[in-house]
């Protein structure tokens, strides 16, 4: 089969700059929803996903295993997990036991503020930074106990939905029409622990009026999940059940499974959207050229040749607008913090959603033409170059 040359595929893309314009923005309207949906979804997937150690597992308060917010266990179960359970990690004498309390609270910003922000507060001990090991504090201090001191995760402001200097070291939240004073900045880099906010335990416990815990956390070194779980079947009393960190991670992601659905759908709702308007601006062009593809056939270009140069062209214009997207993304949505129940995460664009987001470019550009192309094409030759 004789193929049109490239070249003329390209210069018919520069005939018409409007049209080409038009193609270019609505391709990339189209990739960068994709991207943004991938991103997200991405991003969620990472955050949970990293925010369970491989050695970690959770004690909970039985019947709470799908949530530790909702979790109550006796205060001294990390005492007796450390005592009772053998070849659990230690450094310098210090065994991996982190008790702590997780609760959800209204925080204010002003002494006045009878709304206030609803935030996720996490009432830890120092052994919280042996467990949690991705946690770093990136400015100021840890939260001293009996200071009423609090520190603040990197993407804590976007999820209360407050400007970042809000919660600059120095200033004051209200917890319980208490003065609290934000002590330091952690990173958990690609966890979802960048949304809370750390206060030393015996502080949380007294401001949230209660005397037990949510849930402790041990780091496995000799031990195995076993051991952990026969401690708790042993201790009946105790009522508690152990569950490995990424395996209740791995469940969260599960119950947010919906949400990333209901994400993809509507990008797809959108990209239909786009592939309507895109065909219409095809049948527009290719409409407007019924002569000129008549006059190549009489050349003796086939009209697969033909059909080739005219993908040629819509995909050329597609992929141009699906770079574009790329490079909107990479400035404006990698890292870019999103809000959700559990605190917040960063918009994540590696190379699989990248990959994604080029693909649906090209589709586009192969969807886009093939159907005004066909209408075109299948005009007799005697009638294509009477057209107007």
């Amino acid at each position: 089969m004789r193929l049109l040359p490239w070249e003329y595929g390209v210069r018919n893309l520069a005939r018409s700059p409007v049209r080409m314009g038009l193609s270019v923005l609505g391709s990339a309207l189209v990739v960068l929803i994709v991207l943004a949906a991938a991103a997200f979804v991405r991003g969620m997937e990472r955050s949970l996903h990293r925010s369970g150690g491989e050695r970690n597992v959770i004690l909970l308060g039985a019947g709470s295993e799908e949530s530790v917010e909702r979790s109550e266990i006796r205060a001294n179960v990390g005492s007796l997990a450390a005592a009772s359970i053998p070849g659990l990690m230690t450094r310098l004498g210090t065994p991996y036991v982190s008790p702590e309390v997780h609760v959800m609270l209204q925080l204010g910003l002003e002494r006045e503020d009878s709304e206030g922000l609803r935030a996720m507060l996490r009432g830890v001990t120092p052994a919280a930074f042996l467990v949690h090991s991705q946690v770093r504090v990136i400015e100021g201090h840890a939260p001293r106990p009996g200071q009423n001191e609090m520190m603040v995760g990197r993407l804590a402001a976007a999820q209360l939905g407050i400007a970042p200097e809000r919660l600059a070291i120095g200033r004051t939240l209200w917890l319980e029409q208490r003065p609290w004073t934000i002590s330091g900045q952690f990173e958990a880099p690609g966890s979802v622990l960048e949304g809370e906010i750390w206060c030393p335990l015996a502080d949380l416990q007294i401001a949230s009026k209660r005397d037990n815990l949510s849930a402790v956390v041990l780091t496995l070194d000799r031990a195995e999940f076993a051991d952990v779980d026969l401690f708790c079947k042993q201790r009946l009393d105790l009522e508690l059940v152990a569950l490995r960190e990424s395996a209740y991670y791995a469940k969260l992601s599960e119950f947010y499974g919906p949400i990333r659905g209901m994400v993809w759908v509507t990008a797809l709702l959108i990209a239909l959207g786009g592939i309507f308007g895109g065909l219409s601006t095809m049948y527009a062009a290719f409409n407007s050229r019924v002569r000129e593809l008549g006059s190549l056939q009489t050349l003796g270009f086939t009209r697969g040749a033909l059909v080739l140069s005219l993908v040629q062209e819509s995909m050329l214009a597609s992929i141009i607008g699906a770079r574009v997207s790329a490079a909107l993304g990479f400035l404006f949505l990698d890292g870019l913090a999103v809000r959700f129940s559990m605190g917040a995460f960063g918009l994540n664009l590696d190379a699989g959603a990248l990959l994604l987001a080029l693909t649906v470019g090209a589709v586009l550009g192969i969807v886009g033409a093939l159907p005004p192309a066909w209408r075109c094409l299948r005009m007799p030759i005697p009638d294509a170059l009477k057209a107007l």
